[in-house]
């Protein structure tokens, strides 16, 4: 908590993956800073997504790779056993440890913390509430406003925490269904479908558009969209799920597919899980009056993390997309550096934001997929390289994926890079690198990959797009 003090250079309502990379970035330009947090620093992402999420799926990983340890000359004394209840347990700690760093972190770089619910209460000041303890009025020249955002939730498809889950119940849950219903895709969703298909529920995915994970590569959706069959997993794209019935023992779902792809379907699961997108905490901030604007639940800025209000920035899930935490925590230094008038800055490139996916197989991607790439006219070239042919990912027995690059031809420039595969997530900061780096298909290819690695992979599919191949 303050320590009496009330006047600061820079606010950072929030204490999220965007908020507190922020203040600590301004403190160490010399600021004196305040964060104002209403529930847990760390935000959703270290409390209620990112590492507990991983946590788990880690172990659902854990618990598959066990139930197929024979086949690597594992003998285990008996079947293994998915205890959930553990799991959990582990995950809770996993984020409690991070979120207690967090504190450490802020305390390190002298930024005070106010516990409870900050907002806008006129040009340079933020009125706190504070649980149990009154209100507090505090004064800066600048706010940054990284509030985050919610589960998204449509009419007759409203969570109640018991049946019908939010991401949030999915990862505290404290059995295991027999079967479950994922309405939504993306990246939750697969995530989710992945956990508990793992853990041993019957999994049914339903998603409102053609494509299975929709942001991703086409090429790259398919390879998933087999894995996951293989695996039990049922799929209902091009269609809805029109209102969940709460049943004796669980939840009948209408599925209705689009006009003139079939009749609907009634599905009867014990659980449902919503992962339909977030909508962004932009209520109770007291932005009537000003002129920050808002749109479809968001609030728009410039490259900076400017709002229309002067003094008053946004940065993270509150605004545009995409909705990464590593999206979150670069507009927020970035917004203190801007603020401090550091010179020669930077804004973020969407294209250069990888995007990662921690189902089983692992998907990751960066830049622009192939349909969108062909759609600039440039003279496309991509290079594909499956796991199958890499002696690391054999080895390991995980040989299902592949790696898929895209380039200008004519310049080399990368224009692209989707992965999917074991391990993947990890490799796609390499491209990234060298998209920030401008690199061509020249320097990847002078690269020396270390042998055996999955990394090599990469490499082969620089060098197939440009024909000189080794192992394909």
């Amino acid at each position: 908590m303050g320590d009496g003090q009330t006047t600061f250079d820079v606010i950072v309502i929030g204490g999220g993956p965007g908020g507190y990379p922020a203040a600590i970035r301004a403190s160490q330009l010399g600021q004196q800073v305040a964060v104002v947090e209403a529930t847990h620093l760390g935000g959703i992402c270290l409390n209620y997504g990112c590492i507990p999420t991983k946590a788990l799926l880690h172990s659902a990983e854990l618990f598959h790779a066990a139930s197929n340890m024979a086949d690597y000359g594992v003998e285990l004394p008996g079947a293994p056993t998915a205890n959930l209840a553990q799991m959990v347990r582990r995950s809770r700690q996993v984020a409690k440890r991070l979120t207690t760093g967090v504190k450490a972190l802020l305390k390190k770089n002298k930024v005070t913390v106010f516990e409870g619910f900050g907002r806008l209460a006129g040009r340079g000041q933020v009125l706190v509430e504070q649980a149990g303890e009154g209100t507090l009025m505090l004064q800066a020249p600048n706010v940054i406003l990284a509030t985050g955002a919610r589960p998204r939730t449509l009419p007759g498809l409203e969570p109640d925490g018991e049946r019908v889950w939010t991401s949030k119940e999915a990862m505290l849950a404290e059995e295991i269904p027999g079967s479950l219903l994922v309405v939504g895709s993306g990246a939750i969703g697969m995530e989710f479908a992945s956990l508990y298909n793992d853990l041993g529920s019957q999994v049914t995915i339903v998603e409102a558009l053609a494509q299975i994970l929709p942001v991703e590569d086409a090429e790259i959706s398919d390879l998933v969209v087999k894995q996951f069959k293989k695996r039990g997993v049922a799929f209902h794209t091009s269609s809805t799920v029109q209102g969940l019935e709460r049943t004796e023992s669980g939840v009948r779902a209408t599925v209705t597919p689009a006009e003139g792809e079939g009749e609907p379907v009634t599905i009867e699961v014990d659980r449902v899980i919503l992962a339909i997108g977030i909508v962004g905490n932009t209520e109770n901030l007291g932005l009537e009056g000003t002129a920050v604007e808002v749109d479809r639940g968001h609030i728009l800025t410039n490259a900076w993390g400017q709002t229309q209000e002067a003094g008053v920035y946004a940065i993270g899930d509150v605004t545009a997309p995409p909705w990464l935490a590593h999206k979150a925590t670069h507009e927020g230094i970035l917004a203190a550096e801007h603020i401090a008038g550091l010179p020669n800055l930077h804004p973020i490139n969407p294209q250069r934001i990888p995007g990662c996916t921690y189902c089983r197989p692992q998907i990751a991607s960066i830049g622009l997929t192939e349909a969108k790439a062909r759609e600039t006219d440039r003279h496309v070239k991509i290079g594909r390289f499956p796991f199958r042919g890499n002696g690391k990912a054999i080895a390991m027995g995980e040989p299902e994926g592949m790696l898929k690059t895209i380039f200008d031809g004519d310049t080399g420039e990368i224009l692209g890079a989707h992965l999917v595969g074991h391990g993947v997530t990890e490799l796609i900061a390499n491209v990234g690198a060298a998209m920030e780096l401008e690199s061509t298909e020249t320097e990847l290819m002078h690269t020396v990959f270390p042998h055996p690695t999955l990394s090599e992979a990469l490499h082969e599919s620089v060098l197939e797009a440009f024909g000189h191949a080794i192992h394909i």
